[in-house]
């Protein structure tokens, strides 16, 4: 049996289990975040983040989803480890360097009255715009706006990684979308030989996407950091959107920036504690 301490918190509703790996032990990581990640029979989250040392930066972050597979990288888990850091005394500082599967992210903490970690922004890193790098299986330069056939309907679809991959595509009415039947087509295409993130994204005006994301191992999640960088390069690309947009998403708000002179995308959003817990795990 492989008992820990955890805290579980959340990223716009994009909710995950933090441990702290400078003073716990996970055995068996792949099957403990998916017993941890159930929302009936473990705690409940969209996924298991562990917190290590690093020996290229402050910090480590090695995530996993819900069905227990490694992920690169989360938008909303990395402010949640800002937060965790800052917060549980394991720092002082409010900028912060994260190493990721993705490289490394740097983190700016803004602190509330009470010296706690309120919202984080994150450097995100250049948008890969290369198919082949995404990946998508095509030979083109770029893979904006192409006509890609999902379950018997076309749609417009825009490849983008932010350290995992991304697919963005844009229709009416997101409230109205039936994720679940759509998002497995999309995530287990033949076009995407890692799976696929996709976003599905109403463009409201210039300044504003309502969006929903299904993410590959997880399924819909309230929100998707990464997600919402992808889709403000992708819009901005289409000429949908300026350089930054609030991304609205079912959790919670991001705004997401895009410095084109430094081609990094920047996301701003809340972190927020839920509680502190043990289990037991085996």
């Amino acid at each position: 049996m492989n008992k820990f301490k955890f805290t579980k918190m959340h990223g716009a509703g994009n909710d995950y289990i933090y441990v702290n790996c400078f003073e716990e032990k996970v055995e068996d990581i792949n099957a403990t975040a998916k017993k941890v990640s159930d929302r009936h029979f473990g705690i409940g989250s969209d996924g298991l983040v562990l917190i290590c040392p690093s020996d290229k930066a402050d910090f480590r972050m090695d995530m996993y989803n819900s069905d227990g597979t490694q992920a690169e990288m989360c938008g909303n888990a990395t402010r949640c480890v800002g937060k965790y850091v800052h917060d549980k005394g394991l720092t002082d500082k409010t900028e912060i360097t994260l190493e990721t599967l993705a490289g490394i992210k740097i983190l700016k903490l803004n602190l509330d009255e009470n010296g706690k970690a309120d919202t984080v922004r994150v450097n995100m890193g250049s948008p890969e715009l290369v198919p082949r790098n995404i990946p998508i299986n095509s030979d083109l330069d770029r893979f904006i706006e192409q006509l890609v056939e999902v379950d018997g309907k076309e749609y417009r679809v825009t490849g983008v990684s932010m350290g995992n991959p991304h697919a963005v595509t844009y229709i009416d009415d997101v409230d109205g979308l039936d994720i679940e039947k759509l998002g497995p087509k999309f995530e287990n295409h033949k076009l995407f030989p890692k799976r696929i993130n996709t976003e599905f994204a109403q463009i409201v005006d210039r300044n504003t996407i309502k969006m929903r994301v299904w993410e590959r191992g997880a399924g819909e999640t309230l929100a998707c950091g990464t997600g919402a960088c992808a889709t403000l390069v992708a819009a901005n690309l289409s000429g949908l959107v300026g350089d930054e947009a609030d991304l609205v998403l079912l959790g919670g708000t991001l705004h997401i920036r895009w410095d084109k002179d430094e081609n990094n995308v920047y996301m701003t959003g809340p972190a927020e504690f839920v509680f502190d817990g043990e289990i037991e795990v085996g």
